[in-house]
């Protein structure tokens, strides 16, 4: 509608600098000094939910980070659509490889540089300035929830606590999502699934005490040696995991799906060129899009042991450590893998070494039906906006909570993603396009549209 553009675009600059504001809060979930961050970004989500339009707003406490839940509620009688999001982000690390603060949010050629810019506060901040842009002109055609929490990056501890204690409150017709990604803006995508997360710790002790590695070298097992063994054995020479049981009930994606999957555009060149590699790696007999969609897969996510420090200092280490996740596709159950994973580090722990190994958190696949009303009101609304219908694809990533929703709250979820798979997420030097920002407060208001047009 020409009312939304027109209020957009007359409002475009304070949009971009409320963002830049909420970029400047460090809320990093995963650090304890950071508690005081978390509770100011979580007020700040409650002003601009409040200014936006939302009736009533509420910051609820947890165990761990404060839930902030907000509701415009028109008549009870039309659709309400419930959006998720989270205001917590990714440790920083490493600093020396930003270009620019990781919260000092800078714009260079279009791009917004900062930790959370895209993961997630930008895309949920784009629901924020939509909810405006509809109650701003009198178009707001449905109910609006916003359930926006802060442990996202670190599993969603307690949320399921949340949930189960306020499903009346919670109560809606469908969930939305904007923390996914698009294959790009020429060729718009809707993920319609996410995979699943197994996340372990794996501890390996040898000697007593870190050991000169020229007295025992060559004597003693060496904890990083043996690591690093243990984990290679995860791999076979087609790279296919070996851990006994990985994929049972893993269900082969059809040849239809598979070549629906083959239309996506990809330049398996640009990807290359794109992240510095010479080559690709992966599953033997599947493209990179499939091994990133459709398959399970497992990796380490860190290890260190020894002497990490500036210069050299000779020594066996008494201890190694590794930080390993498994993504899952559906059929698969993170507790089942997690147990798997865990009793295989043990059981293959070699002599002269001990092992120890612990969960850190995990979550369920998730598959949205492309034959749904709201799957149907997403794609409207993005050829909207874009003037072409969206590439149905599965997402590599993980959204923990997305099973939860649906078991507890009994609803189907959509996404509606604008971030970019070369956006870093997670990595130095994260971005989010302001054309994506802008194009992605476009869209919403359609998808209120057509969604409650359908119901």
């Amino acid at each position: 509608m020409q009312v939304w553009k027109a209020y957009q675009d007359q409002h475009k600059e304070r949009f971009l600098n409320e963002l830049l504001e909420l970029l400047r809060i460090p809320s990093v979930s995963a650090r304890t000094e950071n508690k005081a961050d978390m509770l100011a970004c979580a007020k700040l989500v409650q002003q601009r939910l409040e200014e936006a339009g939302a009736d009533t707003v509420s910051i609820y406490e947890t165990a761990g980070h404060p839930i902030v839940y907000g509701e415009k509620i028109i008549d009870p009688a039309k659709p309400t659509i419930l959006v998720y999001g989270h205001y917590d982000v990714q440790p920083a690390d490493p600093l020396e490889l930003w270009k620019s603060g990781p919260f000092d949010p800078t714009i260079i050629d279009g791009k917004i540089f900062a930790r959370g810019s895209c993961d997630d506060k930008g895309q949920f901040y784009m629901h924020v300035k939509a909810l405006e842009t509809m109650t701003q002109t009198n178009t707001l055609p449905a109910n609006v929830k916003f359930l926006i929490e802060g442990e996202e990056e670190v599993g969603s501890p307690n949320l399921a606590t949340f949930v189960k204690a306020n499903k009346e409150l919670l109560k809606a017709d469908v969930i939305l999502i904007s923390d996914t990604s698009m294959l790009s803006m020429e060729n718009p995508s809707i993920d319609i699934g996410v995979r699943g997360l197994s996340y372990i710790e794996v501890e390996i002790t040898g000697p007593n005490r870190d050991l000169h590695s020229g007295v025992y070298g060559g004597a003693v097992a060496n904890p990083i040696t043996m690591l690093a063994k243990m984990i290679a054995s995860c791999h076979d020479e087609n790279n296919h995991i070996t851990i006994p049981g990985f994929y049972d009930g893993v269900i082969d994606a059809s040849p239809e799906e598979r070549a629906k999957m083959a239309q996506a555009p990809f330049d398996e060149a640009e990807y290359k060129t794109d992240l510095g590699v010479s080559s690709l790696w992966g599953e033997k007999g599947y493209t990179t899009n499939e091994r990133t969609g459709i398959r399970p897969t497992l990796e380490v996510n860190g290890i260190w042991g020894g002497y990490t420090g500036e210069g050299a200092k000779t020594v066996l280490p008494s201890k190694a450590f590794a930080k390993i996740s498994a993504r899952l596709v559906p059929n698969q159950s993170s507790t089942v893998i997690t147990e798997k994973l865990l009793n295989y580090f043990k059981s293959i722990a070699p002599a002269g070494v001990t092992v120890k190994a612990e969960e850190h958190h995990g979550g369920e696949p998730y598959i949205t039906p492309i034959d749904s009303d709201a799957y149907q009101a997403a794609a409207k609304a993005i050829h909207a906006t874009f003037g072409k219908d969206p590439i149905p694809v599965r997402g590599g990533g993980s959204i923990p909570i997305c099973a939860l929703f649906e078991k507890e709250l009994g609803l189907k979820i959509v996404f509606m993603g604008f971030g970019l798979d070369s956006d870093n997420l997670h990595s130095p030097n994260e971005k989010f396009d302001i054309f994506n920002f802008y194009k992605g407060i476009e869209t919403i208001p359609y998808f209120h549209q057509f969604y409650t047009e359908g119901k």
